[in-house]
């Protein structure tokens, strides 16, 4: 659009009633300024059609001025701005205007004015943008406590009940495992778990199904709890996707390990749960993503939970006991190096979604991830062709 029309900028120099193809013309001129990158020419083109009778022509103004004012990093009349919008009779630019409303008031520390305006929002999202929104008022609403709306807000915004696939590979692993310690006559042990003759014949599914079964009760228990505190943080922060990569790939390089390391059949989802671990461990320092009030307290613990068990399974194996330190070892490595890989696929951050909303956070190269990735299936493939060539 030209910027220098000459019907236009007579129209500023004026005062009162503005036909609405000017009105128009003039929000549709401030608009390109702005994304030319000229915010403050852009303000006396919104300026002047301010206070238009037609609701709608008024809002497209408010709107644009507030965006304009932002832009010049002026926040606060900005929001003012946005909240005229509001205060009109409803109109297209209402969902917008809430919705940088809620961020601003997100920046400013005000989360139950946010959660308000999110809402707002919500209630006249295009269906596109609902899952976003139901995230954000998922996030915004654990960190003020209330835990039980945070959950429904978490569900929709994946559009599931709340039963995660995190929960799902529990309950198959608590079946499995119970089948396999009270029905041995099935055989599944002898089926499933790791074992090093089996591995260099060329079984390889066994590097992931020895996850499926546990050495008794007490095993499978501590084993599920593990799984229970871990697995919904690893999933909420990546997503399911993510999750089940981490879950195999951690596994992979567990088994690997205890192929490498140890002697005998090995059972047991710890050398997994030691890689979700490691996950949590190093993406949260690498990309910083938002924490609920559960996950901000466990999170800190889950480093002496790794070196409280690793103590105690190299004390345990020198008094005569059978744990599985290398499984663990292996997969805690896994975990630290993906979860330092792989950003989180649901970007879950106040950060890039609502402190930064001019630019996205740097986020790692695509093919960077694959290398990753790919480096990490090479050395767990080297290792099995090592160990089956030398054991």
């Amino acid at each position: 659009m030209d910027q220098l029309d000459p019907e236009l900028d007579a129209a500023l120099q004026t005062q009162g009633r503005l036909p609405g193809d000017v009105a128009q013309r003039l929000i549709d001129r401030g608009r390109a300024k702005i994304d030319a990158g000229d915010p403050a020419l852009a303000i006396p083109d919104f300026r002047r059609v301010i206070g238009h009778e037609d609701p709608a022509v008024t809002g497209a103004a408010l709107l644009g001025f507030g965006d304009a004012l932002y832009r010049l990093d002026e926040e606060e009349q900005a929001a003012t701005a946005w909240e005229g919008v509001t205060e009109l009779p409803e109109n297209p630019f209402m969902y917008r205007a809430w919705r940088n409303l809620a961020g601003a008031r997100v920046r400013g520390g005000e989360l139950p004015a946010a959660i308000e305006a999110y809402r707002e929002a919500d209630r006249r999202a295009p269906a596109g943008d609902k899952a976003e929104i139901a995230s954000r008022l998922g996030w915004l609403t654990k960190e003020t406590g209330q835990s039980g709306a945070a959950n429904r807000y978490f569900a929709r915004s994946r559009g599931t009940s709340g039963f995660g696939l995190a929960h799902l590979v529990l309950a198959v692993t608590a079946v499995v495992s119970f089948l396999a310690i009270t029905n041995e006559q099935m055989g599944l042990f002898e089926a499933l778990w790791l074992d090093r003759e089996s591995i260099q014949q060329g079984q390889l599914y066994r590097l992931a199904s020895v996850t499926l079964v546990h050495g008794g009760f007490l095993h499978l228990v501590l084993n599920m709890y593990a799984l229970w505190i871990v697995g919904p943080i690893v999933e909420s922060i990546w997503g399911s996707r993510l999750f089940a990569m981490f879950y195999v790939l951690t596994a992979l390089g567990a088994s690997t390990a205890s192929f490498l390391m140890s002697d005998g059949p090995a059972v047991g989802a710890s050398g997994a749960i030691f890689g979700l671990v490691g996950v949590v461990l190093a993406g949260t320092r690498a990309h910083d993503p938002v924490l609920d009030r559960r996950a901000r307290a466990l999170v800190p613990q889950l480093g002496m939970f790794v070196i409280i068990n690793l103590a105690f399974g190299f004390l345990s194996t020198a008094g005569g006991l059978r744990i599985d330190n290398a499984a663990h070892v292996g997969g805690l490595i896994a975990g630290l190096w993906l979860g330092f890989i792989v950003p989180p696929g649901r970007a879950p951050t106040l950060r890039s979604a609502v402190q930064h909303p001019r630019g996205k956070t740097a986020e790692r190269s695509p093919l960077l991830i694959a290398a990753g990735v790919i480096g990490f299936v090479g050395v767990v493939a080297a290792g099995l062709a090592f160990g089956g060539a030398t054991l």
